[in-house]
């Protein structure tokens, strides 16, 4: 596989692999670290979810693997299901997979033109579009500064309310990145990513509930895990994040193993631009 996942090598060595044991990938992917975590396998198990039903491409042919379709904010019903009680560890990986950014019809990314979808399952749920062609401005707004950090967020959602009282609400990811750089040209600065970004961001996080999503994925999977047994987070955005920290630190069943988070190396950044902003943390479950 030519695609080496982010913070590869720390996740695995965080989640201390027992031979024997029974672990989750909550966010399969393209099985980056699925594949890393079968390889330290004798006769454990690994069961993988991912909300993207394209992710079952990817799926390894191997005796110790299942994969499941599922959000993981539905991981207590699949291990209910499998007959599972209690996890070893259990890995998530937060965010966008480069398979979906690179999907240009998935409406991810704008540096194509394609639908605003946005949906990490596209068989369910509102599209990104739908968001923009339902929510009042007041919505809008809060999804954009509250999930985006965007500053101009109620100057953004002004002008696409006003765009869609006349039929001009933008339909694919390039017009709508032209409509936000538009509006967010600022004299005498230049920023590091697009104006759109942020945008981007938040109606992504908001058509897929990730936050609410991440922060009951995280609740179970705690509750899963034996004694000593570790659970490994990556995010991708200071929100997230936030959310893995005080989960972890919230919890006194935990110890928390990482007291900074763990940062990919400037090798790593020039080889995938993508891991930059990517913090890792990790915690185990007290010996009862």
């Amino acid at each position: 596989m030519s695609h080496v996942p982010v913070l590869y090598t720390p996740a695995l060595e965080y989640l201390a692999i027992r031979p024997g044991g029974t672990y989750v990938d909550a966010t399969f992917g393209a099985g980056g670290h699925s594949r890393g975590i079968l390889e330290r396998l004798t006769t454990g198990r690994l069961i993988a979810l991912d909300a993207d039903p394209s992710a079952s491409m990817h799926v390894p042919a191997h005796p110790a693997f299942t994969f499941v379709h599922a959000n993981f904010r539905e991981l207590d019903h699949v291990l209910e299901a499998l007959r599972v009680p209690v996890i070893d560890g259990i890995l998530f990986d937060l965010g966008v997979s480069s398979m979906q950014f690179d999907q240009a019809e998935r409406g991810f990314s704008f540096r194509e033109s394609a639908p605003l979808d946005m949906r990490m399952n596209p068989q369910s749920g509102r599209s990104a579009y739908d968001v923009l062609a339902t929510a009042t401005e007041r919505e809008l707004a809060d999804i954009f500064f509250f999930y985006g950090q965007e500053r101009s967020a109620r100057k953004i959602a002004r002008v696409i309310v006003s765009r869609r009282t006349v039929g001009q609400l933008p339909t694919t990811t390039v017009e709508l990145a032209a409509l936000i750089a538009g509006l967010l040209h600022r004299k005498g600065e230049r920023e590091k990513i697009h104006p759109a970004t942020r945008v981007f961001q938040a109606l992504r996080i908001a058509v897929n509930d990730e936050l609410d999503a991440l922060g009951e994925g995280l609740h179970v999977a705690i509750g899963r895990l034996r004694s000593a047994g570790r659970v490994v987070a990556i995010s991708f955005h200071s929100l997230e994040d936030r959310i893995v920290k005080n989960a972890f630190r919230s919890d006194e069943r935990l110890d928390v193993l990482t007291k900074k988070p763990i940062a990919p190396s400037d090798a790593e950044i020039a080889e995938n631009p993508r891991a930059r902003s990517a913090k890792l943390r990790a915690a185990e479950r007290k010996v009862s």
